[in-house]
C-alpha cells in the first residue's frame, strides 16, 4: 500500500510529459504513442485510487460540492449521450490513429481531472507546473532547433505546427504560474524559458495562438493601466503601449510586411478576407453552422464532423480535402454535442475565471491573473484550432489545480469501506487496469503493423499483406485508418510501381479493407471514394466487381456531391466502355456522349472549378466538336487558380490542339509545381525551340 501511495502523485504528472514521446515505428509518430500512452496511464491511474480510496487513503471529496467541478462530468453525460443516438457510437467512442480525440479520450482526460481535483494541494500543483514549463521549455527549444535546421512552420515534437502552438499557449501560463514560487535563480530561468515558448509559438507562424496572446497583453496592460499599483502599473503601461505601438505599426505597413521572406510575420501581415486560408475557414465556419441547424440539440455525436465536411465541401471554396475538425473548437462542439455541448465547453472556459476570482480575493492575485488570462488565451486560440491530448489534458489539469487552490479551505476526507470491499476494490482495479490492454496494447500493435506495410508496400508485397491482414484482424478502431493507408499504398504508389503477380496481391489486399469498411461504415464518403478509384486501377486481367464499383461511386457522390474523382472515375468507365468499340460506332458515339453528359452535370454542381473543363474539353475534341472543346478550354483558363492537377490537364489539352503558347503556359505551370517532371520539361523545350525559329 505504501509504495502505491509514493507512486501515485506520479502516474498523476505522468501525461505532463506525453509531449516529448514520439515512436517512429508507429504509423503517425507524433499522435499516437501520446494517446496510447495516455490511455494506459489513465487506466493504470483510476485503478490505483480505486485501492488507496477504498483503503482509507484521504482525500478532498468535498471539492466536488463546488458547481464548477461538475461541468466535465455534465459534459462527459452529454458527449456520451449526444453519441449514441448520433451517426455511428463505434467510431465515436474509439475515434481513429490519426486523431485519437473521441470519447475514449475524453473519459480519460475527464477522469484525470477528477483526480487531480480531489488529490491536489499547493505543493502538488506547484510540482505539476515546474513539470509543465520544463517540458513546455523543452519542445519550444526542440521547436527552435527544427527552424534553424530547416526554417518554414515547425511542429516540434506535437508534429503540426498548430498543435505545437497550441500546448504552447497553454503551457507558457504554467510556467508563469510558477514563477512567484521560485528561488530568485530559477524565477530568472523560468522567465527564459517563457521568452523561449513564445518565441516557438511565433516561429510555428500560427496566426490563432499568435493573435490570443495579443489579446492576452492587451488584456493585461489594459487592466494594469486601470487597477495597478507601482511597479506593476507602469509595466502593464508600457506593454500596453509597446503593443498598441507595435499593432498599428504592423498594420500600417500590412502590405509591405506581408512580402517579407519570413513566414511568421507574412502570415499575420496577409490575413484578409481574400486570403486563401481565411476565405477557406469562413466557407467551412459559415456551412457549419448551416449544417448545426439541421440538429441544434442532439448533433451528430463524437467524431462524425467528417460527414458534415462531406456534404458542404467545395473544391473551389475549400483548400483541404478531407477535413474531420472545423477549426473552430466551439462549432467542433456545437456539432458533435449541440448548444448543450456548446454551453458546457463555455463553462469550462468560464470555470477558470471563477477560480481567478477566489484566488484574487484569497490575495493571490498573481496566480488568478495567469488563470484568467489562461482561459482567455485558450479561449481565443480554439476559435481558430482545436485540442490534441497534449493540450486538453493540460488545460483540464490546470483548471483542476487552480480549482484546487482557490479551495484550499476545504479539508481532507476519508471514506470507510467494509473489509469485503476493500478486498474487492483490488478486483476492480485489475479490471479498470486492464482495460487498458484493448485500448493501448492491442493499438499500439495495429499501428505498428500499418507502419511494417508502408515498409514493405514496393519490396514484399507477401510481407506488406501479411501485415496489413494481421493488423485489420485485431479489430481495433484503426481500421478505419487501415482502408485509406492501404488505398495509398496501392493508388499511389503500388499500382505504378509494381507489375504481375505482386500488383494483383497488392490489389486484393486494399480492395479486401476497404470493401469491409465500405459495407461497415455506410456513411463515410472517404472509404467509398477510395473503394471506387482502387476498384478503376485494378490490375490487368482481374474481373471487376461492377455492381461494387456502382455502389461505392453512387455513396461518394451522395455523401460528397462536389468532390470531382467521382465523377471522373463514372466518365471514365462510360469512355472505356465505348473504346471497345469500333470508331465512329453508333456505340462508341453513345459512350462518349454518356461521358459527355456526366462532366456536364459535373460542372453545373462547380461551375468555376477549372479541371473538369479542360476534361470535358478533351473530350469534346476527341468526338469532333472543336468548337466546344475551344469553349470549355477558354472557361478552364479563366477560372484556373494554380494547381498542379489543373495545369497539367490543360497542358495535354493545349499540345493535343496543337496551342502552343497556352501549352507552354501551361507547362511552365507544371514545372513551377513539380520540377523533377522531365516530360513536361522536355515538352516545353520542344515549344520553345520551335517558337524561336
Amino acid at each position: 500500500m505504501n509504495y502505491l501511495e509514493r507512486a501515485y502523485p506520479w502516474l498523476l504528472l505522468a501525461p505532463v510529459f506525453l509531449p516529448v514521446i514520439i515512436w517512429g515505428g508507429l504509423i503517425y509518430p507524433y499522435l499516437v504513442p501520446k494517446t496510447l500512452l495516455f490511455y494506459a496511464i489513465s487506466s493504470l491511474s483510476v485503478g490505483v485510487f480505486v485501492i488507496l480510496a477504498a483503503n482509507g487513503r484521504a482525500f478532498y471529496y468535498a471539492r466536488l460540492s463546488y458547481w464548477e467541478t461538475w461541468i466535465p462530468a455534465l459534459l462527459i453525460l452529454l458527449a456520451y449521450g449526444t453519441s449514441f443516438i448520433g451517426i455511428d457510437f463505434y467510431k465515436s467512442f474509439w475515434s481513429m490513429f490519426v486523431r485519437g480525440d473521441g470519447l475514449l479520450m475524453l473519459t480519460c482526460a475527464v477522469a484525470s481531472f477528477y483526480l487531480i481535483l480531489v488529490y491536489t494541494d499547493r505543493a502538488f500543483f506547484a510540482r505539476l507546473l515546474r513539470a509543465v514549463a520544463v517540458v513546455g521549455s523543452a519542445v519550444a527549444l526542440y521547436g527552435i532547433g527544427e527552424w534553424l535546421l530547416g526554417g518554414g512552420r515547425i511542429g516540434s515534437l506535437l508534429g503540426n505546427a498548430a498543435f505545437f502552438a497550441g500546448y504552447l499557449g497553454i503551457s507558457l501560463f504554467a510556467t508563469l504560474a510558477v514563477v512567484e514560487e521560485l528561488p530568485v535563480l530559477w524565477r530568472r530561468i523560468a522567465y527564459v524559458g517563457v521568452g523561449v515558448q513564445i518565441l516557438a509559438i511565433i516561429l510555428t507562424a500560427t496566426r490563432g495562438t499568435m493573435l490570443a496572446l495579443l489579446a492576452a497583453g492587451l488584456v493585461y496592460g489594459a487592466y494594469g493601466v486601470f487597477y495597478g499599483k507601482g511597479k506593476a502599473r507602469t509595466i502593464s503601461t508600457s506593454v500596453l503601449v509597446g503593443l498598441v505601438l507595435v499593432g498599428g505599426l504592423f498594420f500600417a505597413f500590412r502590405t509591405t510586411l506581408a512580402q517579407i521572406p519570413f513566414e511568421p510575420i507574412a502570415r499575420i501581415a496577409s490575413i484578409s478576407l481574400s486570403d486563401g486560408t481565411v476565405s477557406s475557414r469562413l466557407f467551412i465556419w459559415e456551412h457549419m453552422l448551416t449544417e448545426i441547424q439541421k440538429s441544434p440539440w442532439s448533433g451528430v455525436g463524437a467524431e462524425h464532423i467528417d460527414v458534415l465536411f462531406n456534404r458542404f465541401y467545395d473544391p473551389t471554396q475549400i483548400v483541404e480535402q478531407w477535413f474531420d475538425r472545423s477549426h473552430n473548437a466551439f462549432l467542433d462542439y456545437t456539432a458533435q454535442y449541440g448548444i448543450g455541448g456548446l454551453l458546457l465547453y463555455l463553462a469550462l472556459i468560464a470555470a477558470f475565471f471563477t477560480s481567478a476570482l477566489r484566488l484574487v480575493r484569497k490575495n493571490e492575485a498573481w496566480i488568478g491573473g495567469i488563470a484568467a488570462l489562461l482561459a482567455l488565451t485558450y479561449a481565443v486560440q480554439n476559435f481558430f484550432v482545436f485540442d490534441t491530448v497534449s493540450s486538453f489534458w493540460l488545460i483540464l489539469a490546470l483548471l483542476a489545480g487552480f480549482l484546487a487552490w482557490s479551495l484550499t479551505d476545504v479539508p481532507r476526507e476519508t471514506i470507510f469501506f467494509s473489509l469485503w470491499m476493500r478486498r474487492t476494490s483490488w478486483l476492480v482495479a485489475a479490471v479498470v487496469i486492464l482495460s487498458g490492454v484493448p485500448a493501448a496494447g492491442r493499438s499500439a500493435l495495429a499501428a505498428y503493423d500499418l507502419s511494417q506495410a508502408y515498409k514493405y508496400q514496393l519490396t514484399d508485397v507477401a510481407e506488406e499483406s501479411w501485415y496489413l491482414s494481421h493488423g485489420f484482424a485485431l479489430n481495433t478502431y484503426g481500421n478505419l485508418e487501415y482502408g485509406y493507408q492501404a488505398y495509398d499504398m496501392y493508388a499511389l504508389m503500388q499500382a505504378f510501381a509494381l507489375s504481375g503477380q505482386a500488383r494483383v496481391d497488392a490489389y486484393h489486399a486494399a480492395l479486401s479493407i476497404l470493401t469491409t469498411n465500405f459495407n461497415r461504415y455506410t456513411y463515410d464518403a472517404r472509404t467509398a471514394l477510395y473503394l471506387a478509384q482502387v476498384l478503376s486501377l485494378a490490375p490487368p486481367g482481374t474481373t471487376i466487381d461492377r455492381t461494387l464499383l456502382s455502389e461505392a461511386l453512387a455513396r461518394a457522390i451522395g455523401e460528397s456531391p462536389k468532390r470531382s474523382q467521382s465523377w471522373y472515375i463514372l466518365a471514365n468507365l462510360s469512355i472505356s466502355n465505348a473504346n471497345a468499340y469500333p470508331p465512329r460506332s453508333a456505340e462508341r458515339i453513345a459512350g462518349y456522349a454518356a461521358a459527355q453528359d456526366i462532366l456536364s452535370r459535373y460542372i453545373e454542381l462547380v461551375p468555376t472549378l477549372s479541371a473538369p473543363h479542360f476534361v470535358l474539353a478533351q473530350l469534346l475534341y476527341a468526338s469532333g466538336n472543336t468548337a466546344g472543346a475551344a469553349t470549355e478550354a477558354t472557361k478552364g483558363k479563366e477560372y484556373y487558380k494554380s494547381d498542379l492537377e489543373t495545369a497539367r490537364r490543360a497542358a495535354v489539352y493545349y499540345e493535343t490542339v496543337v496551342d502552343l503558347p497556352n501549352a507552354a503556359f501551361f507547362l511552365g505551370e507544371v514545372l513551377r509545381f513539380d520540377p523533377t517532371d522531365t516530360a513536361a520539361a522536355s515538352d516545353l523545350a520542344n515549344i520553345r525551340a520551335y517558337e524561336s525559329r
